[in-house]
Parts: structure tokens; sequence; C-alpha cells
């Protein structure tokens, strides 16, 4: 099961996604209790432990000790779902909470049809510190994305980053909303800036390359070397048909118990095969 609203269960690719990590919180609106104090964590005793396991070892510099920290991330993937950001699928990875992998799916204007792979990566402070990275698998044109690394550039949005005021998800939230607002200050890609002001018909052409090339690298390995990360294969009617099947039975009966019609309260959608459009079923249960 993977999470944000709208879990991506069912499409064409064969998804393949571990449980998702059960909720710690109620969503009342209970916060973490105050940061102890404590000598902050120096260069000096990173070195000494840099061979040790990262996430055992990681404090900080504000007094969260090493499990107070993952609590933090959980609330923070927990509101992330909460949050159901259509079209965007986040899971944490299995060897460390500090990178969150995921997949973006474009539906609507320039982009249309694109879906990004990414990782979120947050720095060994949290929630102090300076703000997360976010990088996208592969180097979409894209004004605000640096066409070397594929890294979006969040600072311009999150100047500095603000315990209990910023949020992961809106990192997230972010990253979608810059494919449909396009903005061309100061940006990372500079010929891609100019295009769009000045030939939009060539800014466009190369737009619509730069999403062939990132559908045709969804077949290949993620580079995030993790279980957990977003994998696809081709339709294949010796498996998919009946599996396609199953899902909708079971949101079906999903649905009935919840007192819902609409796959998409329970956090289910399919994708149309050969393509990135998402469908539901319709009112006689009928893919």
């Amino acid at each position: 099961m993977s999470a944000v609203s709208d879990p991506l269960t069912q499409s064409p690719e064969n998804v393949s996604v571990s449980p998702a990590i059960p909720s710690r919180l109620s969503g009342d609106g209970r916060q973490l209790p105050s940061i102890p104090n404590s000598v902050p964590f120096t260069a000096g005793s990173q070195s000494a432990n840099r061979n040790s396991n990262h996430v055992l070892n990681n404090r900080g510099s504000n007094g969260y000790g090493p499990f107070l920290q993952e609590y933090s991330l959980m609330a923070e993937y927990n509101l992330l779902q909460q949050k159901k950001i259509q079209g965007v699928y986040v899971m944490p990875c299995a060897k460390t909470p500090l990178i969150w992998s995921g997949l973006i799916f474009i539906r609507q204007g320039l982009y249309l049809g694109g879906a990004f792979r990414f990782s979120l990566t947050i720095p060994d402070n949290y929630p102090d510190g300076d703000c997360p990275t976010f990088v996208f698998e592969f180097p979409i044109f894209h004004p605000l994305v640096d066409p070397a690394t594929g890294e979006l550039d969040i600072k311009r949005a999150f100047p500095r980053w603000r315990r209990n005021i910023n949020h992961l998800w809106e990192i997230v939230q972010y990253a979608k909303k810059v494919f449909y607002k396009i903005e061309t200050k100061s940006a990372s890609n500079l010929d891609a800036a100019v295009l769009y002001e000045q030939d939009r018909d060539v800014f466009n052409s190369r737009v619509a390359e730069s999403l062939k090339l990132s559908k045709d690298r969804l077949y290949q390995p993620p580079n995030l070397d993790d279980p957990y990360a977003l994998r696809f294969s081709p339709w294949n009617e010796a498996i998919h048909p009946d599996t396609k099947r199953q899902m909708i039975q079971s949101s079906q009966k999903q649905s009935n118990d919840a007192g819902s019609a609409n796959p998409s309260d329970l956090g289910l959608t399919w994708i149309e095969s050969g393509q990135t459009k998402v469908f539901t079923r319709d009112e006689s249960g009928n893919a």
C-alpha cells in the first residue's frame, strides 16, 4: 500500500509497493513534547561515528534522540497522508526515514501525462537545520529543475526551514504545483526559462521530448537501492487482468463496508493501459 491520497493500487505497469507505515497520530492536533536541553551534536562526534548506522547515530543539534526524530518523521508522514495530494505517491525508504521516494503524475497543463520519480532527502538534524532537498530521478526540462542533477529549487518557496511551521507535505505539494504554474525568475535551467518566455513552441517541443524520456525510464530500476521504491513493468496479459479484477472486486466490498461508492475515497485508482490517464469504475462497478 502506497500513500498519499489516491494510492496506486493497480496499473498496467504493475506497481510494486510495500505496506505503508502505520499511523501514530490521531489527528487531534497534539504535538511532540518540548525539545529537551542537551549538548549539541558536534562535527567531531559525527566523524567519530561515521561508520556506524546512520539513523541510530543521528541526533542533530536540537536534542532530539534518534527515536524522537523518527517519531517526528512518522508524524510528518501521517500528515502527508491526511492531506491527500492527488496524483502523488510517497514512501519512506526501508533503510532510513530520512529519505522518501515517490512519483508524481501530472494530469493537465503543459506537462500533461508526465510521471516523474523523485526522492526527498531530509537533513540529519531534522526538524531543525536546512530545507530538505527534492531531486527528480530524471532531469525534467523545466525552468526550476537543474538540468544536470534533477534537483528542484525548493528554497525559493522555503528560504529558511522553520520547525513546527513548515512541513514535508508542503514540499511535495510545491513540487507538483511547479508543473501547473511555471515560474522563470532566478531559474535553475536558463534555457528552459528563456524558451518559455520567448519561444513557447520550442519550449513545448522540448517538454514533450522530456516527457517521453521520463516515461521510458519508468521501466528501468529506480536509482535508489530500496525495496519500497516504486517499480513498473509492461502490461502482462497473463497476470494483470486477473489482478485488476480482484482489486476492483475488493474495492466494491470496501466501498460497501465504508458506505461510499467512490473508490478514490478509499485511496483506490487505476491507470488506463498504455497511458497515464487515471480512471475509476462506473456506478455499475465496471472499470
